[in-house]
């Protein structure tokens, strides 16, 4: 209500913006933009704080669709792909060029290379009350946070003595994204598992459990919770590799010399065939039978805060078949004493491709309109007890929860949240009726460079 006062009035003065209360609300505030409505809304909550109208991109320059953060803002920047072009009060949302900003042109239709343009007054207004991490949703069709109370949604947790974390789990080093940065991994499960075993190293010391004081002072958490990738079947291997006596380099996903190198080690001991892809059923195969080790489950929690990666564990995603959906959590009214919270959840719209399906296994769609999608797809995630506990003591308000299909996009790295991309079901209909259709093919007489696409800036 006093954001909303403040908004309305336009006295958002240095003093008033230093309040407490005010201050503290910036965490929860999240932007909704609608590009069929070409609109922005602000919500606290369920609350609509401000409101105003937009310029989305236009075609070919189409404003992409998702969850995003803001990263960066600067009163005052220029484009960088767009002759310099001036963008007041940007606010940035991904590092490949889209931002909100202020603009002398905001038609009631797309108009912009990519950004998401507002009028002077309001750009200078909303760039007052954010910050940076605050959530922007851009859908097509207008989405509204609605309240919801589930059981697996992460609850405070009331600050125990200070203390070794997990002090019978090994910690295990990763990174995520494109981090170089070292990040632990407890994970208190039976050491069958590859993706939680990983001797603590010198780089890793163990975790202490935060004071409450620590945990409400902290920035957010930003947790992911999707389905298991490429990366996270190296990772895997790559430790398994290690425990057999391979040197990978590393367990950090990525397809390095050394782990090329290790894995084709691996082949010539076990007779596997060399061709192919690097990582294929069989080798997986046999590498886990070798080293006498279950598979992990189809389902992984990533945890990040202040725009970098924190942990992850593996978890269980019943009825793995059935596409989760594009959901987005936000918590707010944190009270840790008590061990209460209030959660907000939006169903963004998502279409998966044939190919994404097939690769993950999904079969059966979900309904983004059903009523309850959100909680149907909370329902089926099983956490383990130690993940849960170190994220309900370090949760504050302003954390968020995201659940996707797809994984880590290439949006999310270094400096980021987790930047999740979506597309419009019928826009995917399209272009795979498209890729169906045998077209004929000219044949080239020079040879041309292919430019890359970029969004935005401006």
């Amino acid at each position: 209500m006093l954001r909303r006062l403040v908004f309305g009035l336009g006295l958002l003065s240095a003093t008033m913006l230093s309040h407490a209360a005010f201050a503290e609300g910036a965490r929860t505030l999240q932007i909704i933009v609608s590009k069929d409505k070409q609109s922005l809304v602000v919500y606290d909550g369920e609350t609509v704080v401000t409101t105003s109208k937009v310029s989305t991109g236009k075609e070919g320059h189409s404003t992409p669709s998702g969850i995003f953060s803001i990263l960066e803002k600067q009163k005052y920047h220029e484009s960088n792909l767009y002759s310099n072009a001036p963008m007041p009060w940007m606010q940035r949302l991904t590092w490949s060029g889209v931002a909100l900003h202020e603009s002398n042109s905001v038609p009631n239709y797309p108009a912009s290379h990519g950004c998401v343009r507002m009028p002077g007054a309001f750009a200078k207004s909303l760039y007052q009350i954010t910050e940076r991490g605050a959530h922007v949703i851009i859908t097509d069709a207008p989405v509204v946070p609605q309240l919801i109370e589930n059981a697996n949604l992460f609850l405070p947790r009331k600050p125990l003595p200070t203390g070794p974390l997990l002090s019978d789990v090994e910690l295990r080093t990763s990174s995520i994204g494109n981090s170089s940065k070292p990040v632990e991994v407890a994970m208190n499960v039976a050491p069958n598992n590859p993706s939680i075993i990983h001797p603590a190293t010198d780089a890793s010391p163990p975790a202490t459990k935060p004071a409450a004081s620590s945990a409400e002072d902290a920035a957010p958490l930003r947790i992911l919770i999707t389905r298991r990738g490429d990366r996270e079947t190296l990772m895997d291997a790559q430790i398994l590799l290690q425990q057999l006596g391979f040197d990978t380099g590393g367990g950090d996903g990525s397809a390095g010399p050394m782990t090329r190198s290790a894995i084709a080690g691996f082949k010539r001991w076990k007779n596997l065939s060399p061709k192919g892809a690097l990582v294929t059923p069989e080798f997986l195969a046999s590498l886990y039978e070798t080293a006498g080790k279950p598979r992990p489950p189809m389902g992984q929690i990533m945890v990040r805060q202040n725009f970098q990666p924190q942990f992850e564990a593996p978890i269980v995603i019943k009825d793995p078949e059935i596409a989760l959906g594009t959901h987005f959590f936000s918590v707010d009214k944190v009270e840790r004493q008590e061990e209460t919270a209030e959660w907000h959840s939006i169903t963004v719209p998502n279409g998966l491709s044939a190919a994404v399906k097939q690769r993950l296994g999904i079969t059966v769609a979900d309904n983004p309109y059903a009523p309850g999608a959100a909680a149907q797809a909370l329902s089926r995630i099983e956490i383990p007890a130690d993940i849960r506990d170190r994220i309900e003591t370090l949760i504050s308000n302003g954390s968020s929860l995201t659940i996707n299909d797809q994984g880590i996009g290439p949006d999310t790295g270094d400096g980021t949240d987790f930047i999740t991309i979506t597309q419009p079901a019928q826009r995917v209909a399209e272009a795979q009726m498209q890729s169906s259709i045998t077209k004929p093919q000219p044949v080239s007489q020079r040879r041309t460079d292919a430019k890359p696409r970029a969004y935005g800036l401006y």
